[in-house]
């Protein structure tokens, strides 16, 4: 990637970080790893909210730890909190925070089925699509900040995508292979965000690292049923996904694994597909684990190379 190349898109730059890593830390932990991710130059820290910190006060807690790098929120979940309660807090972090806060919202679990998490009933709202339409009605009908906020959705589907280029500034799709990546730009248009996410294992033990791969992939295939059908839209079939273990094409396609060369690559085949960033989740065998050699070593190519 050419200097040109890592400039900031309205911040970001091409390459940020993704983690869930954070929930499972105190917070000075979480505080000295934000301030390293900044000095090491990505543009972007996003983070996921599952049941561990609520996303405000972990954005909070990220965007006061660091001075410049863009805090991403990938995703805030529409069933955990009221849409007017979520544009308070969205004007709020942008107003203490200019032009740092970006307020990515998704959640999968908006269907007609009951679904329960670890014993929690989490709330149905209705289908997808309907469902995210109403909900960014009800936060446009909220005081108007200035500047206005910028918003993505975790759009996977075409007409999720549409929507996004429609009422927000793009898209942020997870777990996508890169062909997702060129469809979703051809869907939402040239103007429109697209930020990527995409795993990857730095290990050159390549046994190994497909085994961590391969545990990522089947947890997201055998229990988020959006991403199985997403995947199967890709032209994955129950070769790929039935059987408690993914094949190794679905893993391939979908976690990127090896040296630094490869995931570099993979990285940049996303940015030729029409990303204009792509976020780096690293796993290693512990998932609670804070992946800072490996951020540390990605950087220098990702960033510069």
């Amino acid at each position: 990637m050419s200097g040109n190349e890592v400039l900031a898109r309205d911040g970001l730059g091409r390459v940020g970080v993704w983690t869930f890593a954070f929930e499972g830390h105190a917070a000075p932990r979480v505080r000295e790893a934000a301030a390293e991710i900044e000095e090491l130059g990505y543009g972007a820290l996003w983070f996921g909210e599952a049941f561990g910190r609520d996303t405000v006060g972990q954005a909070w807690l990220l965007l006061s730890a660091t001075r410049r790098i863009v805090v991403a929120s990938g995703i805030a979940n529409i069933a955990f909190r009221d849409p007017l309660a979520m544009a308070a807090a969205e004007r709020t972090l942008g107003e203490a925070f200019p032009g740092r806060y970006l307020l990515g919202l998704g959640g999968h679990r908006v269907d007609d089925a009951v679904v329960e998490v670890d014993g929690y009933r989490v709330p149905a709202r209705g289908r997808a699509l309907s469902t995210m339409r109403g909900y960014l009605d009800s936060m446009d009908a909220a005081p108007a900040p200035d500047p206005a906020p910028r918003r993505v959705l975790a759009a996977l589907g075409p007409k999720m995508l549409a929507l996004a280029a429609e009422r927000t500034w793009g898209a942020h799709p997870y777990f996508v292979p890169v062909e997702h990546t060129a469809l979703a730009r051809e869907t939402m248009g040239q103007d429109a965000f697209l930020g990527v996410e995409q795993a990857v294992v730095l290990d050159t033990d390549v046994d190994r690292a497909r085994e961590v791969a391969a545990r990522h992939v089947a947890g997201y295939v055998m229990s988020a049923p959006h991403q199985a059908a997403n995947v199967r839209r890709m032209g994955f079939g129950d070769e790929d996904i039935v059987g408690g273990r993914p094949s190794r094409r679905l893993v391939d396609a979908i976690v990127a694994y090896g040296d630094v060369d490869v995931l570099h690559a993979r990285v940049r085949a996303h940015l030729d597909a029409g990303a204009d960033h792509v976020c780096v989740q690293v796993l290693t065998a512990d998932p609670a684990a804070l992946p800072l050699p490996q951020w540390r070593e990605l950087a220098p190519a990702l960033l510069g190379g």
